[in-house]
């Protein structure tokens, strides 16, 4: 009797156990559920992707072997918008382009690149000028995408496949 009596209260025990691990499984679910979805909407503020910086659309997958490197010519000082502490502030430093040597309007742009380092430096300042020093240190991927963006569009073309630049603010 007393076995009985001990395999009900276990079973008892059992079916409490299992109620209460539903019960916990449903609310942290939708905890997490709602964890997820704030993160997702911080993110989205942000400018990130939960599994790392996001993939542009403009960029391509193109080889090294497939690369040419132009160097913008001379060191680049470019204003800032000012800041909330009201003083000036200026970026210093180089601006580079990755060609794709494989792209058809590379022959007609390839030998003139150099002539238009003006155009180039142009963009460069428009798009740098619009950011404070703390905008430009915080969002390097996103100033570089729209000077991408912009080049792409004043040659009419997709042979500048990627902006890469080293500047230091003050």
């Amino acid at each position: 009797m007393k076995r009985n009596l001990l395999s009900i209260i276990i079973l008892a025990l059992l079916v409490v156990n299992i109620v209460l691990s539903a019960i916990m499984m449903v609310s942290v679910s939708s905890a997490s559920k709602k964890t997820a979805s704030l993160v997702a909407d911080i993110s989205a503020l942000v400018g990130i992707e939960i599994n790392g910086l996001p993939e542009s659309d403009l960029t391509t997958n193109v080889s090294m072997a497939d690369t040419a490197v132009h160097n913008v010519e001379g060191e680049l000082t470019i204003p800032l918008k000012k800041g909330e502490d009201g003083a000036d502030h200026y970026a210093v430093g180089s601006v580079s382009l990755s060609l794709d040597t494989k792209n058809k309007d590379y022959k007609n742009y390839s030998e003139t690149m150099s002539e238009m380092d003006g155009i180039i430096k142009d963009i460069v300042f428009a798009v740098m000028g619009n950011y404070t020093v703390d905008e430009a240190r915080s969002s390097s991927e996103a100033i570089k995408a729209e000077i991408l963006t912009q080049l792409q569009q004043r040659f009419d073309s997709t042979f500048i496949y990627s902006v890469s630049y080293n500047f230091l603010y003050n």
